[in-house]
């Protein structure tokens, strides 16, 4: 299907962009309607990298790719918000193991149900048109470009 839309000219890295910001801002305005406006996109890979067994403050810096204090302070505002809690390191020492709370595992719920009805709306809405989301197209950049080692999506927009 040949199309004349000036968005096909345009360069790749303005259109991944855009269409990043665009499914993110609605995702984020769908979770504030659900209760979650104290939170922001960057808590969302916060949460993520702690899902499971948790993390030291050093190991969330290093897969955000922020400074350990950048890392500190961000755990020190979810733990006043409830969201997570320091508990003593399985292997002993001075280090804390950060966790997430059973509030931050009902975010991380809703926030699945979201993102599952937006991609399916996004789906929808697309196949009117004749057109799918592009996930094996992505894929195939993604892998073209990392290879077998693909990074941790970091906040570094």
């Amino acid at each position: 299907m040949e199309t004349h839309d000036p968005l096909e000219q345009t360069e790749l890295t303005f259109l991944l962009g855009m269409a990043f910001q665009l499914v993110l801002s609605e995702f984020v305005s769908r979770l504030d309607a659900a209760g979650y406006a104290d939170l922001r996109p960057m808590h969302g890979l916060v949460f993520q990298v702690l899902h499971g067994s948790g993390a030291t403050s050093s190991e969330l810096a290093e897969q955000l790719g922020v400074t350990k204090q950048a890392a500190g302070q961000i755990i020190d505002d979810l733990e006043r918000r409830g969201y997570v809690e320091r508990r003593p390191h399985p292997a002993g020492g001075r280090r804390k193991l950060v966790v997430l709370t059973d509030k931050a595992l009902k975010h991380l719920a809703v926030a699945g149900q979201i993102l599952h009805e937006l991609e399916a709306q996004l789906t929808k809405q697309l196949h009117e048109v004749g057109r799918q989301v592009p996930r094996a197209e992505l894929a195939a950049v993604i892998r073209t470009l990392a290879g077998g080692s693909i990074p941790p999506l970091r906040p570094v927009w």
